[in-house]
């Protein structure tokens, strides 16, 4: 059992902590920039409730976070009440926020300036991978820290892979973010031709799903796409901060993503629709109109 702090107890941190505390069997303690939320799941789940950052991390061997963006990862870990201020020397700080690349590798060198390790380990899985414990962890740092944090981990992960140096975690996402940007897409074209030409789509689903174009997306969301409805899963808003992240990254290494760069456009029509909150499968809204 290790002592750990959570960050952020949003859709994804949440249903994390509480895998740890639960699952891992982990004393926790946790921080929310809204403090309610946070007492709110001390009562769901035990734990200790912290005001600050540093003091949720003071005494952690490991001190987890999952906030909105660089900014907000910045405000938790540095300055006097930033974790990174109550960690003890050799303490390992996971973060699981979709970034920057670059802001991983900022944080990871002052975090070893510090005494400090520091790991990027963004999530694939949503927040139905979140509250079944099922996410895939793509981690950038040192292999010593990865090794440590890696068993805390699987509390709530299926897969935890270290990818490279700091930031090759929040690269990594980067490239599941232009996947499935692009699988989304071409599954919204395809179900809305197959209206256009009056084919039975759950008898059309049910065969090419079991040929080359299966895919998590087409198994998980054909059905509510088909019916219209977006209530599931990983929001517009929050595909296109990721993807603004890509097109950044990319203009900085030189890579040719046009399709992601298209596809964040259509989530601008989608956002223009009134489909900000809808969840990323929402692509065939602005097709069907």
């Amino acid at each position: 059992m290790a002592k750990v702090a959570f960050l952020g107890l949003g859709v994804m941190g949440g249903p994390m902590a509480r895998h740890l505390a639960v699952k891992g069997g982990h004393a926790v303690t946790v921080y929310n920039r809204t403090l309610a939320r946070a007492e709110a799941w001390v009562a769901a789940n035990g734990g200790r409730l912290a005001l600050t950052p540093a003091e949720a991390a003071a005494g952690s061997d490991l001190v987890f976070a999952c906030v909105g963006n660089d900014d907000d990862l910045r405000a938790v870990t540095l300055g006097p009440d930033g974790a990174f201020a109550g960690m003890k020397p050799g303490a390992i700080f996971v973060d699981h926020t979709t970034a920057s690349a670059g802001v991983a590798r900022e944080l990871a060198r002052i975090a070893a300036e510090c005494g400090l390790a520091f790991l990027d380990a963004p999530v694939s899985g949503g927040q139905a991978g979140a509250e079944n414990g099922v996410l895939t962890v793509m981690v950038g740092g040192e292999a010593e820290a990865f090794a440590t944090a890696e068993p805390v981990m699987a509390a709530f992960a299926r897969a935890v892979t270290l990818m490279g140096p700091a930031g090759a975690g929040q690269l990594a996402k980067m490239v599941n973010q232009i996947c499935i940007a692009g699988l989304v897409q071409g599954l919204a074209e395809g179900i809305h031709f197959a209206h256009k030409a009056g084919l039975d789509v759950e008898k059309l689903i049910a065969t090419i799903s079991k040929g080359a174009a299966q895919s998590w997306q087409m198994e998980n969301r054909w059905k509510t796409m088909d019916e219209g409805r977006f209530e599931f899963g990983f929001a517009v808003d929050w595909m296109r901060k990721d993807l603004g992240i890509v097109l950044d990254e990319a203009r900085k290494n030189g890579a040719h993503v046009p399709v992601a760069a298209l596809v964040d456009q259509f989530y601008s029509e989608v956002q223009a629709m009134g489909g900000a909150r809808w969840d990323t499968s929402s692509l065939i809204a602005r097709l069907e109109r």
